[in-house]
């Protein structure tokens, strides 16, 4: 928490605005357009909820073809399933980790070939690292394929000079307690398309009519955000750049402490845009370092230092055994040697140093 928070909480309790409406949800949404640079928001209760209603007001249902990362959270594509669609897989880009253009390219004119063209695309923005995304839209857009960027890792990052998903139709972030800032949880739909962002308001809001009565022509959904957590997101928006600084400045100390060690290397650097690093992650060469990404995450562990795996791709899980991928094995390798280190803005030198000494110490150094 950046210690304002409590402010704005204390003003929403004395507006007595306690339920999915007020001043601080008003201004949050306000606030975060001018962060996001997008022209409208609506904010609700997760980053998941914002895809499921994009997803709704396009009109995506039993029949449609969606495409998506397969490198990524479940919460990205689940909404495509709730609505009924087909999900197609799209691998990563060695480059970037993120969904690979040519890949997507590729399907898409295959799927065109079949007289079947995509309801929407859904690329990830990795670990805060922005998607290639101006490639990804023009490729879309001669076929007239939304494209639904999924920002929940990316918020503060940078593409070619503007906030991360600026350029897609409607872009996705979440604010869950992991994340760059924090409302508990919570998340965000943005579009420059005032009117995708009224129907997801609507929708959001049960689909209630504008009518003295409860009214009800649609399904809709419980998913507005709180007063109450809108006030903490508004507390949390002030140290949004502090945030993104303390991130890259985690990254860089563990580049600088690894960056003798063999067999070690790090998620690529784009020419074309600015991580949040909002994870930092590292690959691991297990013939040249002499251990495995299991093997760093147990040392770290028996050192009470958390870890994680890479994102596992999701054509590799059950409940997603049916869906076709594109697939070259780079999700899959990435999913093999990749670890996500510490990577909280509370850290200090002195705890990446400890970081970096486990691995030191699991090399033979």
């Amino acid at each position: 928490m950046s210690g304002r928070e409590i402010e704005y909480v204390k003003q929403a309790f004395e507006s007595n605005f306690i339920a999915p409406v007020g001043p601080q949800l008003n201004q949050f949404e306000y606030s975060f357009c001018e962060v996001s640079g997008f022209d409208h928001c609506v904010a609700v209760v997760n980053g998941t909820a914002a895809i499921h209603l994009i997803l709704r007001h396009l009109g995506v249902g039993p029949g449609d073809i969606v495409l998506a990362s397969t490198l990524t959270f479940v919460g990205s594509v689940a909404p495509v399933l709730y609505q009924g669609a087909e999900l197609v897989f799209i691998d990563s880009d060695p480059n970037t980790w993120n969904m690979d253009p040519s890949l997507l390219e590729q399907e898409i004119k295959r799927l065109m070939k079949l007289g079947r063209k995509p309801a929407a695309v859904i690329p990830t923005e990795l670990y805060g690292l922005p998607c290639d995304l101006d490639r990804i839209v023009d490729i879309c857009s001669p076929h007239g394929i939304p494209v639904v960027c999924d920002c929940a890792e990316s918020l503060g990052a940078s593409y070619r000079g503007r906030p991360s998903g600026v350029g897609s139709t409607a872009a996705a972030f979440s604010f869950n307690g992991n994340k760059i800032i924090t409302t508990s949880g919570g998340g965000m739909v943005a579009s420059d398309d005032a009117k995708l962002i009224n129907d997801c308001r609507y929708l959001a809001a049960q689909a209630r009519q504008p009518v003295l009565h409860y009214e009800h022509h649609d399904i809709g959904y419980n998913y507005r955000m709180s007063n109450i957590i809108a006030a903490i997101g508004l507390g949390q928006l002030e140290v949004l750049n502090d945030r993104v600084k303390q991130k890259r400045w985690i990254n860089e100390r563990y580049r600088e402490g690894m960056k003798d060690l063999p067999g070690i290397s790090f998620m690529p650097k784009t020419d074309y845009g600015k991580s949040n690093c909002w994870l930092t992650v590292i690959l691991i060469d297990k013939d040249v370092a002499g251990f495995g990404a299991l093997d760093l995450i147990r040392a770290l562990e028996a050192a009470n230092i958390e870890s994680r795996p890479v994102w596992n791709p999701l054509h590799r899980q059950k409940i997603f055994a049916s869906c076709r991928c594109i697939n070259t094995g780079v999700a899959d390798l990435l999913f093999k040697i990749g670890v996500c280190l510490p990577s909280g803005t509370s850290l200090e030198g002195r705890d990446i140093s400890r970081v970096c000494q486990v691995v030191k110490q699991l090399g033979g150094e």
